[in-house]
């Protein structure tokens, strides 16, 4: 969360996100203190605000389910963004900007939708409910696989909340649209009582599982009598050097599942866990996020020293852009020189022809840079930034050289 102040003249210089959200409208002073500021706008509907922490997830969601409460729980995460619809204290539907959780990647693990199905998919604009009705009418799933995918989500989206320890949140009365409204196999308390489980248990896997990005290897033991799901799950492995979280994907089961058999496996000295790998992406590809990622670097280098909180505010520019942008930003970890991990945005390409990978690539690249300038403008004032953004200006001509390299 970025740390602010407000000026002799009563002046407070808000992030570029929360500025762009509010719009322009005109805000009161809803409560004050030595240690708080809370504002919100004339007609706003929100009751309850505050940062997790000292509050518990899991007390929100019991304080929401034993009043009856309805209307959403807005949760501002690391990462992402979550918002929980109630109706009179039950959740009937979960919106997510993570992009695991997103509709299509639900259909894709639950083998509805094959990796071309995908890449169309996330071409599709509109809200994931407009994505889902379109796919329907396409004929490319079924209502009812619209459906059971939909009562998926957002069990997964609340169950994955469990792990979380920092953040903010806010709650305000509003209705989730009847189409969206979901009915679940479990009620919210009993919601909260397996998310409590799951996290005993993941903790447990973890410990020899390590990391989601680290590299599950096959040993040279004979495996002896395996369960269907540990064969599976060890012909995956076997196809090359692929990471947990990638393991996990290509099997379609819950992460929590596929970590339980990947924990079996190890216990069972069938495969050993391997740190992930760093290295450089080459070619047009690895180019252009060095390009970028040298801008990245300049302005967080610079800027940091004025803010040192402007990391929180890179992370949350990553998770404010919508598809297919934020897909090329998918599970993309920030350095602490402020460039970008490049292995893991190559990934998130993959599947897209060679020049729709560098269009998308660097599309993405130019909207999270100029969301940095604009970050660099307000904390070092426009002198102190106008040579580093002069340097911004040289991306389009290098950039352009790339993509018309392959044309000459």
């Amino acid at each position: 969360m970025k740390q602010t102040r407000i000026d002799a003249s009563g002046r407070l210089a808000l992030p570029v996100y929360a500025t762009k959200e509010l719009g322009g409208r005109p805000l009161e002073i809803v409560s004050h203190s030595s240690g708080h500021l809370l504002f919100a706008a004339s007609a706003s509907s929100v009751q309850m605000a505050g940062r997790l922490g000292e509050v518990a997830l899991v007390d929100l969601l019991s304080f929401l389910n034993m009043f009856r409460k309805t209307g959403v729980l807005c949760l501002e995460l690391q990462g992402g963004r979550k918002e929980l619809f109630f109706k009179t204290g039950e959740i009937v539907f979960v919106a997510s900007t993570f992009a695991d959780e997103h509709l299509c990647e639900i259909l894709h693990e639950q083998g509805k939708l094959d990796r071309d199905g995908l890449q169309k998919a996330r071409q599709l604009a509109g809200s994931q409910t407009q994505i889902g009705k379109c796919l329907v009418e396409k004929k490319i799933i079924t209502a009812k696989d619209l459906w059971l995918a939909t009562r998926y989500q957002v069990e997964v989206c609340v169950y994955n909340l469990f792990s979380i320890t920092e953040g903010s949140f806010y709650y305000e009365t509003r209705e989730a649209e009847e189409e969206q409204a979901v009915r679940l196999s479990s009620s919210t308390q009993n919601l909260i009582m397996e998310g409590l489980r799951r996290i005993d248990e993941r903790t447990l896997y973890m410990r020899q599982v390590r990391s989601l990005e680290a590299i599950p290897v096959p040993t040279e033991k004979n495996p002896g009598t395996l369960s269907e799901q540990e064969q599976s799950l060890l012909e995956i492995i076997g196809l090359g050097r692929l990471n947990v979280k990638s393991v996990l994907r290509r099997s379609a089961m819950v992460e929590l599942e596929g970590l339980k058999i990947l924990h079996q496996l190890v216990g069972k000295g069938l495969i050993r866990m391997e740190e992930a790998p760093v290295f450089d992406v080459g070619g047009d590809i690895g180019d252009i996020i060095k390009i970028f990622n040298g801008v990245l670097t300049l302005l967080y280098q610079r800027v940091v020293e004025v803010n040192p909180r402007i990391m929180d505010e890179y992370r949350n520019f990553l998770r404010t852009f919508p598809s297919p942008i934020s897909y090329v930003f998918r599970d993309v970890s920030l350095r602490e020189d402020g460039s970008l991990d490049g292995g893991r945005i190559l990934a998130n390409l993959a599947g897209l022809e060679e020049q729709d990978k560098k269009k998308l690539l660097v599309e993405a690249l130019s909207e999270l840079v100029y969301m940095a300038c604009h970050a660099a403008r307000r904390d070092l004032g426009s002198a102190a930034s106008a040579e580093l953004l002069q340097r911004v200006q040289e991306i389009p001509r290098r950039v352009k050289e790339i993509l018309e390299k392959k044309n000459d």
